[in-house]
């Protein structure tokens, strides 16, 4: 029963594995569950036996790739006070690491809108949590001036904002990090302006 049970398991993560491969090649918009389960050297039967659905065989891919590639640690941002300090880390972490992974991201956002709600909306989640980091303690949810560093921290935390930056404008690393410091500041210090009543 053990041997079992460790082949059922290899099998599930042979076919996550697959799924994996051709969502961060192809993409997942030329992804089935046929092309999963030839990849996998499986039939299309044992993968419905193991992911009920695209949206399990979703979940399961998401997190095997981000248990082997996590993301910067967010969290540690928030407990610096400075915005510019926090921001430089920030963006330097996060950029770099899309920078890493730029090749295998790229699919995943280019066919975003093809992927199960559930994997769209756990996707947004992850971006809104990088965001929300950003600016934890910085902001005021009801004000102009906070809605509008939130709208702005959310862009320049987006992969397809880093891409745009680095690949479409040629942008270097460092150059990338101080124009997103720049932005989320100088939007931060408008707001302060205007909650001073200043110019």
């Amino acid at each position: 029963m053990r041997r079992r049970a460790e082949l059922v398991d290899q099998t599930r993560v042979r076919i996550t594995e697959a799924a994996v491969r051709l969502h961060t090649t192809i993409g997942p918009a030329s992804t089935s569950i046929a092309s999963v389960a030839e990849e996998a050297g499986v039939t299309r039967l044992t993968v419905y036996r193991h992911f009920a659905d695209l949206d399990a065989l979703f979940e399961a891919c998401t997190a095997h790739w981000y248990a082997q590639n996590p993301r910067p640690d967010a969290a540690a941002w928030s407990a610096i006070p400075d915005l510019e300090e926090r921001s430089c880390r920030a963006f330097g972490e996060l950029y770099g690491w899309y920078r890493d992974h730029a090749d295998e991201l790229y699919p995943i956002y280019r066919d975003a809108a093809t992927m199960p709600l559930s994997s769209q909306q756990a996707m947004a989640a992850g971006n809104r949590m990088i965001a929300d980091a950003l600016v934890a303690g910085l902001a005021d949810d009801t004000g102009l001036e906070g809605r509008l560093l939130r709208a702005v921290a959310g862009h320049l935390t987006g992969f397809l904002t880093w891409r745009s930056l680095a690949l479409g404008q040629g942008l270097g690393p460092g150059e990338t990090v101080d124009l997103a410091v720049l932005l989320l500041t100088s939007v931060a210090v408008d707001g302060q302006r205007r909650r001073g009543g200043g110019p």
